[in-house]
């Protein structure tokens, strides 16, 4: 089992969670992070640390953002490792209550 970062990470990108993993199984893509599955040790220190509250247990992901279990497992492995906490994205403040983020979803690795 393991944590799955879900659409409200969609054009934050907050990176408070990177910081308390003790596995580093995180990885920053353009608009937002993945959880590697096969390196998650699933401890949920990360959940309570995300300010928009977009990681969750995969048992307890909701359906409508079920594809982000496949997305986090896929990119995980393209985009590279984040292990330090970095400011979010510039305009996260005006994304972090939005709904239906997907179209703003970027396949791209983070910089």
């Amino acid at each position: 089992m393991a944590f799955v970062v879900a659409e409200p990470c969609i054009k934050c990108k907050y990176t408070d969670c990177v910081e308390v993993c003790p596995v580093d199984c995180f990885y920053e893509g353009e608009t937002m992070l993945a959880i590697n599955p096969e390196e998650c040790i699933d401890c949920g220190a990360c959940v309570p640390e995300c300010p928009v509250d977009a990681i969750f247990d995969e048992q307890e992901l909701p359906a409508k953002w079920s594809e982000y279990k496949e997305l986090n497992d896929k990119y995980s492995r393209e985009w590279p490792n984040i292990t330090e906490k970095k400011d979010a994205l510039p305009d996260a403040d005006e994304f972090k209550d939005r709904v239906n983020k997907r179209s703003h979803f970027s396949p791209n690795p983070g910089a």
